[in-house]
């Protein structure tokens, strides 16, 4: 059983990159480097509490956010307005994500045409080819990834 979850790690590893190619633009490895950025206040601490990155707990876990319903990740209090972007339909993928990174406050406003939406994320990242890398990065280092390494390693 060792030997099978050292091939796992070890295949998910080779395969994040060619994972986060299927549903991210940007660069996984830039994104690593730019997430630095946000590990003030996120962290990505896999669902067996695996730390892949050390970071506050202002913001949510970052693990699993491809594809997850904004404003669900259990026990953290989120701001109304992305409980309600999520309750109205928001699951993350790479174009809202970069958005969202640009201007909080303005995305949530007008995914849900309400000009009194607000976030509690004040961090903006301009930069739409570093939101990339993050959200390539984050895609990554997933669960997608470590169950697509499963998968492999017992076929």
């Amino acid at each position: 059983m060792k030997l099978l979850n050292t091939l796992a790690v070890g295949f998910s590893l080779v395969a994040a990159p060619l994972l986060a190619e299927g549903h991210a633009s940007g660069d996984a490895d830039a994104g690593a480097k730019v997430f630095a950025k946000c590990k003030a206040c996120h962290s990505i601490v896999a669902d067996d509490d695996t730390v892949i990155e050390r970071g506050g707990k202002i913001g949510p876990n970052l693990y699993g956010v491809y594809t997850r319903q904004a404003g669900s990740v259990e026990d953290f209090r989120y701001g109304d307005s992305i409980v309600e972007a999520g309750a109205a339909g928001l699951m993350w993928n790479e174009a809202d994500f970069v958005s969202y990174l640009a201007d909080p406050k303005k995305f949530l406003a007008e995914y849900l045409d309400d000009s009194k939406a607000r976030s509690k994320m004040a961090f903006r990242l301009n930069d739409d080819e570093d939101a990339a890398n993050v959200w390539a990065y984050l895609v990554s280092v997933g669960p997608e990834v470590a169950e697509k390494a499963e998968t492999e390693a017992t076929n």
